[in-house]
């Protein structure tokens, strides 16, 4: 005959826990006897004669007993875990509930979402979410704002006893992050259609998130044809561990000031055209801004230490930057910059202190401004040949050092004032070989190159009589044995043009 619904079930519950109870079986010992027959079939009645034996035996009994009892209780409860940890992953099959769970992000954050497997595993409670990213908005080009092979989130177990969802960490595996700047203001993580309160993360804060093998990206859209701009920064092999993260905070702009901080590496970083590498800094995520403080890199065979910054709270995101410097290989940092390339070599150091808008152009850094103080030792300026084109200006026979080293110099020590893509210098102090030079003046970094300096050079080297009277008649000055005469350089800098001429007051 055919068996009911309701047998079925029962039929299928106890096969599933069969198992179980045949393992408690095994291990959970039989109770012992209660009746007047003992373990071993004899009488449990004994004589008054030994009353006091029986008394000892009946306390020795229960002890043994509560222990029996409280070893299956243990055991049992051991079973049962067991049981939980091998079942559970089949009777609650996460994955089930993954198309609920994607119109659950969509719905929160504005955004197409895509999860490829979800997973639930226990000690502790974890979900793992497989294939995870969030695309762009329709107003950015097709694109992924986050697209990451696996996160780990661990469940406050406590909490979901209460029908609550707590992460209390987060794991995030290979995360590739794209953030995109549109010129009406608006970035590809913000939901662009509304600011209210549906425009949240539903996660709520989280204790702790981990970063690893991570990659960022950060560009604009160029106005006003909203295509693709050039790459303004990027990060790769990212590893971070922040504490207490708000993620309301990356589409919310009412989120509060502070909503992360922790650590944060980078094999690779790259702002405008200066990269650095083994970058070392502390990290904190304010409302609409992030800071990297106590920074420390490698870059262009040197070090450089400082702090550096970015808002988005303005329709242009804008940076700050203050950066110490040792030990700079003049050449390789210059061969980031095509314009200026081999146009001087030495080693570096000094301090700059940066800021500007990134603008929604070809060149997003083109308003950066700044000032500083760098001194470049050992080096050459190749194109200039100041030591020798100072001493033929001043028709000068005997060229002394400046003959075998026409280009070089023993230091440059100079302030800089970098403001609409020219650097300004208003004190530069040069010792040449045969040459030395106290001067100011002006280049432009547009691309131009043009040159505008005045100054006053020394002559090092000691002249003939005749010499110096020649020159003292055109304009030299001879003092403690040493002639100087004020010069001029323009042109630029690949073709200067020296001239004789006052310098500027």
């Amino acid at each position: 005959m055919g068996q009911t619904p309701a047998s079925s079930a029962a039929q299928n519950n106890i096969s599933l826990s069969a198992p179980v109870f045949e393992a408690i079986k095994r291990v959970v010992p039989a109770a012992p006897a209660t009746s007047r027959q003992g373990r071993n079939g004899r009488s449990a009645i004994k004589s008054p004669g030994v009353h006091s034996q029986k008394s000892w035996n009946s306390l020795e009994f229960g002890m043994a007993t509560r222990r029996r009892i409280a070893l299956s209780l243990i055991v049992i409860a051991g079973c049962l875990l067991a049981a939980l940890a091998f079942l559970a992953p089949v009777l609650l099959n996460l994955d089930r509930y993954r198309p609920e769970v994607i119109s659950y992000f969509e719905a929160n954050t504005g955004k197409k979402v895509e999860i490829g497997r979800l997973v639930l595993t226990f000690f502790p409670v974890t979900i793992h979410i497989e294939n995870f990213g969030v695309k762009s908005p329709p107003l950015f080009p097709p694109s992924y704002i986050v697209k990451m092979a696996r996160a780990d989130a661990v469940l406050d177990f406590w909490a979901l006893l209460h029908r609550k969802v707590v992460i209390r960490s987060l794991v995030l595996h290979d995360p590739e992050i794209n953030l995109v700047s549109d010129p009406d203001g608006p970035w590809n993580f913000q939901n662009p259609e509304t600011t209210n309160s549906r425009n949240t993360f539903p996660l709520g804060i989280i204790d702790k998130v981990v970063i690893e093998r991570g990659q960022l990206i950060a560009s604009n859209l160029l106005e006003p044809s909203d295509a693709p701009g050039p790459v303004f920064f990027e990060a790769h092999d990212i590893s971070s561990e922040l504490d207490m993260v708000n993620l309301a905070a990356i589409v919310n702009p009412t989120s509060p000031s502070l909503n992360g901080q922790g650590n944060w590496k980078a094999s690779r970083l790259r702002f405008g055209a200066v990269e650095t590498t083994n970058v070392n800094s502390k990290f904190r995520l304010e409302s609409r801004e992030v800071f990297f403080t106590d920074v420390k890199a490698d870059a262009y065979g040197g070090k450089t230490t400082g702090d550096f910054s970015v808002s988005v709270a303005k329709k242009n995101a804008s940076f700050k930057a203050d950066a110490r410097m040792s030990r700079i290989n003049m050449a390789h940092l210059l061969a980031a910059f095509h314009e200026t390339r081999g146009t001087i070599t030495g080693n570096m150091e000094g301090n700059l202190k940066l800021a500007g808008e990134i603008e929604h152009t070809l060149n997003p850094l083109a308003g950066m401004h700044g000032a500083g103080h760098v001194k470049v030792t050992n080096g050459k300026v190749p194109s200039l040949m100041l030591n020798a084109n100072l001493m033929k200006l001043a028709h000068f026979n005997d060229l002394g050092p400046a003959k075998e080293n026409p280009d070089s110099f023993s230091s440059i020590s100079t302030d800089l004032e970098l403001a609409n893509l020219r650097i300004t210098s208003k004190t530069i102090d040069i010792d040449g070989y045969g040459v030395d030079v106290d001067g100011a003046g002006s280049v432009s970094v547009s691309g131009s190159d043009d040159l505008n300096y005045q100054g006053v050079a020394a002559i090092t080297t000691k002249q003939g009589f005749l010499t110096n009277t020649v020159a003292r008649f055109e304009g030299a000055k001879l003092k403690d044995g040493k002639l100087s005469f004020p010069f001029r350089i323009e042109g630029t800098i690949q073709n200067p043009k020296f001239s004789k001429g006052a310098k500027d007051k």
